[in-house]
């Protein structure tokens, strides 16, 4: 008998050593020149180790392993500089108490929700981490199925191939950053399954083809934006290079491993996803991304959608002020509901400035005497209510920094108290939104235009409407002060005009992946870049490169 199933026979003892590791490892905290309290913490971690190994616990064996060779690592006497380490082993104890007793409780192993603490423990020791996928297993020698028709294009791969790992690089920043992580995403897919497709059936194209699909499982599984999976795609990158420099490249396997994890924890079955699950016979795993992310919050305390859930219980109170305005602006108030309307300020102010947003919180404490005047008129003056309309309207747009991470510090704010600056600072962000989003629909337009027109082997019809549709996102972007990229939509829709509807002959293949590279450049940039531009000057020099490959003017 073996694993969770085996816990209860050694349950009470386990415990009891663990108590005794970490009551000795709290006084040498404090009594660091007390050598023995930590051989007495290392000795009760030998033994708790040996326990978990009898049992067959392979991911509580590894975190208490770990433990154990921290705490071995600490010198007697031990100064400030390891506080950190000493930190780490406190807090991985803990998490392996809670493993343990959750394990307990429920019978369910889960070892990969301990990896977080193992990595932590391995930081704080100047160690490398250990891969997501560590205790996952695949083969890795399955061949990939060969693809119908599929020829490498006669392109020159070094100069197609640069521009295409440049579009990867650029979606990755934004991916990095968690700015329109999603877009960022499908910008990196194209690069690579455009590159995947320039290289046919040469072995290097192996890498583009599973890392494609592990993007794809990331995009469609909602998978976590972690800084292991940064850092994957971080590495892809620099493989790219390697993969373009050198014929006979051959990808790591380690982080082959790495990206079929992906595939197999996402549990999606897009058309990049499925033929890799089968080629791999990767079948669903028992948990989700987002699962063992509740796990592992639930084992270290409050988790970190805290702010995000404060936002929400501030919105729906919030909400509760408008409805007694709107009360009130129909005269159907009474004492009552103005006295809770008086309350409600009152507490949201309080709790605006303890989070942080103290502009907000004076902005409703400023108006708490004009409500309490209220009881004695009747009806309330309009400008009065219209007063605390427009401070309602303010705080709503600070409380919706909470729940963006407040990322966007270019945003202009209005000062406390200009509460009509405010309104509208706010009326001209709905107003570029709606002006964005047209544009954003202007390019879908186009792009389903074109698929048609290659679906039907050329025929024009389709593309009858699409010049005069990318004019129309044109101009949107001028009215955004976007020259740049409002002149590059219009060469697209110049090239669409003269070389597919006026040409007797329909552009090659490379071409037509070409126009969509700029278009995607260009629907990226509007998803991620028109609120930061400065930032992502270099998705318009990517969307430029591709503009200029289709032989349209493109100004510096």
């Amino acid at each position: 008998m073996a694993g969770a199933t085996s816990l209860g026979l050694v349950r009470d003892e386990l415990f009891a050593t663990m108590e005794e590791a970490e009551q000795s490892l709290e006084q040498f905290i404090t009594e660091r020149e007390n050598v023995s309290l930590l051989q007495q913490a290392i000795e009760s971690l030998q033994q708790v180790r040996g326990t978990l190994k009898l049992i067959e616990l392979t991911g509580a064996e590894m975190l208490a392993q770990e433990i154990q060779q921290q705490a071995t690592d600490i010198p007697a006497g031990a100064s400030e500089v390891r506080d950190i380490q000493l930190a780490a082993l406190s807090t991985a104890l803990f998490v392996l108490r809670r493993y343990l007793e959750n394990l307990d409780a429920h019978r369910e192993e889960m070892p990969e929700v301990l990896l977080p603490a193992i990595n932590d423990l391995r930081k704080a020791g100047n160690q490398p981490p250990l891969p997501e996928s560590f205790f996952f297993s695949v083969r890795l020698d399955q061949p990939r199925p060969l693809r119908d028709g599929t020829t490498r294009e006669t392109v020159d791969l070094t100069a197609e191939g640069r521009r295409l790992r440049q579009m990867y690089q650029v979606g990755l920043l934004g991916f990095i950053r968690e700015q329109s992580s999603a877009s960022s995403l499908r910008l990196m897919l194209r690069a690579l399954t455009r590159l995947d497709g320039l290289l046919g059936d040469d072995p290097r194209s192996r890498l583009c083809w599973i890392a494609a699909a592990a993007i794809e499982a990331q995009v469609d599984g909602q998978l976590l934006p972690r800084k292991s999976r940064k850092q994957l795609f971080a590495r892809i990158d620099r493989e790219l290079r390697q993969l373009l420099a050198a014929p006979d490249y051959e990808a790591p396997r380690l982080l082959l491993k790495e990206m079929l994890y992906l595939v197999a924890l996402a549990d999606t079955h897009g058309p990049l996803v499925e033929p890799l699950r089968e080629t791999f016979s990767l079948t669903a795993l028992p948990f989700t991304d987002h699962l063992l992310e509740e796990e592992y919050q639930r084992l270290t305390g409050p988790g970190q959608a805290v702010m995000r859930s404060l936002s929400s219980a501030i919105g729906e109170e919030l909400a509760s002020v408008k409805d007694l305005l709107d009360l009130i602006e129909r005269g159907a108030a009474d004492e009552e509901s103005l006295g809770n309307l008086h309350a409600l300020l009152g507490k949201l102010s309080k709790t605006l400035a303890m989070v942080g947003l103290t502009s907000a919180g004076n902005a409703l404490q400023t108006q708490l005497a004009e409500v309490s005047s209220w009881v004695d008129q009747n009806p309330v003056p309009a400008n009065a209510l219209h007063g605390l309309a427009d401070a309602v309207l303010y705080v709503e747009g600070m409380v919706a920094s909470l729940d963006r991470g407040e990322r966007r510090e270019a945003r202009p704010r209005a000062a406390p108290g200009a509460d009509a600056q405010s309104f509208a600072i706010h009326q001209l962000a709905e107003a570029r939104i709606l002006v964005i989003d047209e544009a954003q629909a202007c390019l879908a337009l186009a792009k389903r235009a074109i698929t048609a027109y290659l679906e039907s082997e050329g025929d024009k019809m389709h593309l009858l409407n699409v010049p005069g549709t990318l004019q129309t996102a044109r101009g949107g972007l001028w009215f955004l002060d976007q020259p740049r990229a409002a002149a590059m939509i219009g060469a697209c829709a110049d090239y669409i005009q003269r070389h597919m509807l006026e040409a007797p002959a329909r552009p090659s293949e490379q071409m037509l992946e070409t126009l969509a590279d700029a278009l995607a450049s260009l629907e990226y940039y509007l998803e991620a870049g028109t609120l930061l531009p400065d930032e992502h000057s270099e998705v318009l020099d990517l969307a430029a490169d591709s503009v200029r490959a289709l032989g349209m003017p493109v100004a510096a």
